[in-house]
């Protein structure tokens, strides 16, 4: 089971959703759950690009913390992202446990806002917390506090582990009529580019002239030399940095851009082999710029932070690809 926690607060010591998040945490690995934290502070510049985290998802946590009003904007941010660009019938099988603490006031309708916002999205209901806390010493001076932390981390194990069903809301009613969102192949910098200069007649047809002359020009690149060095580009890279995981296998499959065909790289232990050519049996597929992979290569830029800021596009176990950062030390490369 995965659980997966996108806290909206702003990461503050005496944040007391921080301690209700720790705890949650600390119960659920302790049934054995792989449990994932998103701080959204730390990735507001890429909040736009986290539903594709939801897909191994089988339940999340969505915290955040009401200091003046509201659920914060990063929170309100992340739930466009997903309205926007999440998979709907991927969300649809997702429970969401909501958690709000409040330093002012407002703390119940914090929590009703994230549920309404679940529901509409066609995912599935927990048990959330919630609750008015001035100081977190609070917490460490009532121990039935912790005890009621305890319990509904536990509720939302069992919710999801018994996949119990909820009874239908109006929420999905009111899916059902709004849900006019297209699912099209764009990273979201690219849909927002499009809403805002496509009514541009001038830029468009100068967008339009640089692609036709970009196009030429890498046709005349790779007829001079995609034949000879195009089967070997990156391939001596990844050999001379590969650092081997014991018990580590997979197959990653790279289409970058220019190039006929995909990089295939399989790893296995100590054993790792690439070639360039195509395969069926893959863990991960992502299609990448050049620029991009030579700002990998040159650790300028790793695979998690290119997906996570929309430069690469990724299909497959998201914890495969953290992976492939940790087995090659780019790092130790001479420029």
């Amino acid at each position: 089971m995965k659980i997966y926690i996108y806290y909206g607060g702003r990461g503050l010591m005496d944040d007391p959703t921080l301690y209700v998040i720790n705890k949650m945490q600390e119960v659920l690995e302790e049934l054995h759950v792989t449990v994932e934290r998103f701080n959204l502070y730390e990735l507001k510049n890429s909040i736009t690009t986290l539903p594709q985290t939801l897909k191994e998802a089988d339940g999340v946590i969505l915290a955040t913390t009401v200091e003046w009003y509201g659920i914060g904007g990063y929170m309100q941010q992340f739930l466009d992202a997903c309205w926007l660009y999440g998979d709907k019938e991927k969300i649809a099988k997702i429970y969401m446990c909501p958690i709000v603490m409040s330093t002012t006031y407002g703390e119940r309708e914090g929590k009703l806002h994230l549920s309404n916002a679940w529901e509409i999205l066609g995912g599935l209901p927990c048990s959330g917390v919630c609750g008015y806390i001035a100081d977190t010493s609070i917490f460490e001076n009532n121990e039935s506090y912790s005890k009621i932390i305890e319990k509904k981390a536990e509720n939302m194990y069992r919710t999801i582990n018994q996949k119990m069903a909820s009874l239908p809301a109006s929420n999905q009613a009111v899916k059902q009529m709004v849900s006019i969102t297209k699912n099209i192949d764009l990273t979201p910098q690219e849909s927002e580019q499009l809403s805002r200069y496509a009514s541009d007649d001038s830029y468009v047809r100068r967008q339009k002239e640089d692609i036709q002359e970009l196009t030429s020009l890498f046709r005349d690149m790779m007829g001079s030399s995609e034949p000879e060095d195009g089967e070997k580009e990156y391939i001596r890279d990844f050999r001379e940095n590969y650092v081997p995981q014991a018990g580590f296998k997979a197959v990653y499959k790279i289409q970058i851009e220019g190039k006929k065909r995909p990089l295939v790289i399989e790893v296995n232990g100590p054993e790792h082999n690439y070639f360039y050519g195509n395969t069926e049996n893959y863990d991960v597929e992502m299609q990448i710029d050049k620029a991009t992979m030579d700002d990998i290569v040159f650790a300028r830029m790793t695979f998690q932070r290119a997906f996570m800021g929309g430069a690469m596009k990724m299909k497959g176990d998201f914890k495969v690809l953290r992976t492939l950062d940790q087995i090659y030390a780019f790092g130790k490369k001479t420029l």
